[in-house]
């Protein structure tokens, strides 16, 4: 199911088509040091929560024609919803702004987004994963609520922790 272009700031938010995913992997292993495959994210593409944010202009050069195809995605997040004792428990797996684009806002942005889709579809709570030293992602889910549940140890395949974190959405 397509979403309708949302805009948020100076960013239009849209479920993510498989057109996207060569400059969402590009993002992705520009930002993490254990990147995902290509794969996972085909794997993700009918979730709801999967979600890009474009350039408001949709990559348009001054003439009109298209300056940029896909590359006009500055940032994703990857979303899902799962059952969990009755309620929905919405899960954020994954989340990254081109590092041209880090600190505009993206990010609130995409967050932001991902939060309500889920909560349109019933999630009672979201829990996501983060490294215990990315000081910048902490900070965003911190702004957005989000509490610490437990530290898991050696969650990451470089053998550094996760924090697991939490927020109702009720």
């Amino acid at each position: 199911m397509t979403t309708a272009p949302e805009t948020r700031g100076d960013v239009e938010i849209r479920s993510a088509e498989r057109a996207d995913l060569l400059a969402v992997k590009r993002i992705e292993n520009a930002s993490f040091p254990q990147p995902w495959p290509y794969d996972a994210f085909e794997r993700y593409l009918d979730a709801p929560g999967f979600l890009v944010a474009v350039e408001p202009d949709g990559g348009r050069d001054a003439d009109g024609g298209d300056a940029l195809d896909s590359a006009d995605v500055v940032g994703f997040v990857v979303a899902d919803l799962v059952p969990n004792h009755g309620e929905g428990l919405g899960h954020v797996k994954d989340l990254a702004v081109h590092p041209d684009r880090r600190g505009d806002g993206v990010g609130e942005s995409l967050l932001a987004a991902a939060l309500g889709t889920l909560s349109a579809r019933s999630a009672a709570s979201v829990k996501l994963e983060v490294r215990e030293s990315n000081e910048a992602a902490r900070s965003l889910y911190e702004k957005f609520g989000f509490q610490p549940l437990r530290r898991v140890p050696r969650y990451y395949d470089d053998g550094e922790d996760a924090l697991i974190l939490v927020r109702e959405l009720r």
